[in-house]
């Protein structure tokens, strides 16, 4: 049994759509961000870095990992899925899983915070992190020219960066123009396991989404 702590934002997310895209059976913990569960000692024994999400792998020795990229490799490499074994194509999906951990989630995530809720208008750094974060859906839509998915098949850097690019319209940076990446986005929106896993938990105003939940069990 897997515990996930988690909450509904983009690196929640991708590890829900991991644990359903896996179908293994979990059980959410849900972190109230808003009222600073993060923050409190028995989530901080977990993660000291005070962020979600957390898986606790009780079938490994109550084997705690945090970070939402290491989780992903950590169940890929559990169950031999979504992640090759060997050769090349193995470090072209750790390579598109860091370009979204180093790029698209940083910049994706100060776009907003300067879109939504900074306490002043800056537009110099709206324009920095808006337009940096278009670039970078260049360079995915540029990869996605002859390729119908980052990295050979369906892998773990496909649901790490579609994670963060689904929610584009929040940061007010459009795709328009990006017909490869539009297509490579409706091909994840398309799959099942993905959809469940945005439910979960559900974020709010969606409380009835949790009658859509996979193998997830929702216990708090």
């Amino acid at each position: 049994m897997i515990d996930l702590y988690t909450a509904p934002t983009p690196n929640g997310w991708k590890v829900a759509m991991m644990l359903e895209e896996l179908e293994l059976t979990y059980s959410v913990k849900h972190i109230d961000l808003a009222n600073g569960e993060q923050t409190k000692t028995n989530f901080l024994a977990m993660n000291p870095n005070g962020r979600i999400p957390v898986i606790v792998d009780h079938d490994v020795e109550e084997l705690v990992i945090f970070d939402s990229n290491a989780i992903l490799f950590y169940l890929a490499e559990k169950t031999g899925e979504l992640l090759p074994v060997k050769g090349a194509v193995r470090h072209q999906v750790i390579q598109w899983l860091m370009f979204q951990a180093s790029g698209i989630g940083p910049m994706q995530g100060q776009a907003v915070v300067f879109e939504r809720y900074f306490d002043t208008d800056e537009p110099a750094a709206r324009a920095r992190y808006h337009n940096e974060t278009r670039r970078l859906y260049n360079v995915l839509n540029s990869r996605l020219v002859d390729n119908e998915w980052l990295a050979g098949d369906f892998s773990i850097a496909d649901i790490a960066n579609w994670s963060w690019i689904r929610s584009h319209r929040w940061a007010r940076v459009p795709t328009e123009g990006l017909l490869h990446l539009e297509r490579w986005m409706e091909q994840l929106r398309n799959r099942p396991a993905c959809e469940r896993g945005l439910n979960i938990p559900p974020s709010p105003g969606r409380a009835d989404a949790v009658k859509s939940l996979g193998n997830a069990m929702t216990t708090s």
